[in-house]
């Protein structure tokens, strides 16, 4: 499930003697669990602290709780600690923490909301854009909605057909066309202005 090194151990066992707190223990949790924004939340949690579903790893004198809902998003995790002169330095690798690509064999919906959050939002994001996905036929046509530096946006026409279609006719098989639904004389913050007519 999760492997923690014996440096790594060493590390929180000292912390949590360190707090003289009886049963304290560390507990781990992912954050945002299943987006490209996901991380991990690590802090010290004492037997009261504790909500009762989380998940026991018996470490080298101190107990490792993982937050129940995490679990999937931290199956594989590696925990390292490297000691340095200046300090240390802690290392959680959580491979699955952003999600698992959907296999062929998911819904043509849950593929296009992934492709959608891990490929196309984060590219957007550079321009304080963002779509989201409105509708998917079944005949493939996926329907978005722009925000932020999208909505309004002058090149939203050519980020849609050379940027979002052509990303989403490659990646998912089963897309047709993508089409915009959004108002786009409704943006209040574009970040390229349409021209006025």
């Amino acid at each position: 499930m999760i492997q923690i090194s014996d440096s790594a151990q060493a590390h929180f066992r000292k912390l949590v003697e360190r707090e003289a707190v009886p049963g304290m223990g560390v507990r781990l949790a992912a954050t945002r669990a299943g987006t490209p924004q996901a991380d991990v939340r690590l802090e010290f949690a004492a037997p009261d602290e504790l909500r009762g579903d989380e998940w026991a790893v018996d470490c080298q004198g101190f107990t490792l709780w993982l937050d129940a809902e995490s679990v999937p998003f931290l199956e594989g995790a590696e925990i390292d600690y490297a000691a340095a002169a200046t300090g240390g330095q802690l290392q959680i690798r959580a491979p699955r923490i952003k999600g698992v690509r959907p296999d062929d064999e998911a819904s043509l919906v849950e593929r296009v909301r992934w492709t959608i959050e891990h490929v196309v939002n984060p590219q957007l994001a550079s321009h304080g854009g963002h779509v989201a996905v409105q509708e998917v036929s079944a005949d493939g046509v996926v329907v978005l909605r722009f925000g932020g530096g999208c909505h309004g946006c002058g090149m939203a026409d050519v980020t849609l057909k050379q940027g979002i279609e052509k990303t989403l006719l490659e990646q998912v098989p089963g897309v047709t066309a993508v089409r915009d639904a959004t108002d786009h004389d409704t943006g209040s913050a574009p970040y390229i202005p349409r021209a006025s007519a």
